[in-house]
């Protein structure tokens, strides 16, 4: 069976996400969240760090879970009930879990913001939307009608996007942020943009992309961040020689 050191793995993805360099939440806590004995021989991609998805990666057998939204977002003691359960998972599964957050969101490889582009065939990329520090989207000067987009975003993703047409029908320069950036709609628009794909976004932002002239596509916080993962655990699973796979947990959010 194919093995590799936890640590050089963990190493490797510091350095190509460029992790103490990229800005973040406070509590995304990127990186190396939990470790194992020390060695990896199989990987399994995840979105969310959850009870759930540790049962998903137990049964996969894998000893190295790489996640987008990590453990540590708000308190996380006391180690009780469920959070008791999930902790006892990982120590005796020996499951160690990597977490990238907005380095992997800003990544001009492997992140979910340049995967996505390409995905939908959006070329001549240029760096949008600054979050703590850096542009972690891209933009591209794409001629599309808003049908078109549309079924391309549903196509990849496989859910069907909510649409605030508040631009015109033909889209001409198209802004991508995976995730949940719809509450920041001001800073896409002032970035030149005239349709802004996102995750998910507040109710009133309905209202204010109308005010802005912005046509709007919310495909899903999940569903637009799967890719990220999925490009990390394949570029690992290439350099070291360990197998890997996905697994999907959809929250339909």
């Amino acid at each position: 069976m194919p093995k590799a050191p936890l640590a050089a793995l963990t190493k490797y993805c510091d350095q190509l996400l460029r992790t103490v360099e990229i800005g973040d939440y406070d509590g995304a806590a990127n990186g190396l969240q939990v470790a194992n004995s020390g060695s990896v021989t199989r990987i399994a991609a995840v979105v969310d760090a959850s009870l759930a998805t540790v049962k998903l990666a137990v049964a996969a057998q894998a000893d190295l879970l790489i996640v987008h939204h990590g453990l540590f977002w708000s308190k996380t003691h006391p180690w009780t009930g469920k959070r008791y359960e999930l902790i006892q998972l990982l120590i005796q599964n020996d499951l160690a879990v990597y977490s990238s957050h907005l380095p992997l969101d800003a990544h001009p490889k492997l992140g979910n913001n340049a995967r996505l582009c390409a995905a939908l065939g959006l070329k001549n990329l240029k760096p949008f939307f600054t979050s703590h520090g850096q542009a972690i989207g891209f933009q591209s000067p794409t001629k599309i009608s808003r049908a078109e987009l549309s079924r391309r975003l549903e196509r990849v993703t496989g859910a069907k996007p909510k649409i605030i047409p508040g631009g015109r029908e033909i889209c001409g320069r198209i802004g991508v942020v995976t995730g949940g950036a719809g509450g920041d709609l001001k800073l896409a628009a002032a970035e030149g943009v005239d349709t802004f794909i996102t995750g998910e976004g507040p109710h009133w932002t309905y209202a204010l992309a109308e005010e802005l002239g912005l046509n709007v596509f919310y495909a899903g916080h999940y569903a637009t961040e799967t890719f990220g993962v999925k490009a990390l655990a394949a570029e690992l699973s290439k350099r070291f020689k360990v197998p890997w796979e996905f697994l999907d947990h959809p929250t339909g959010l």
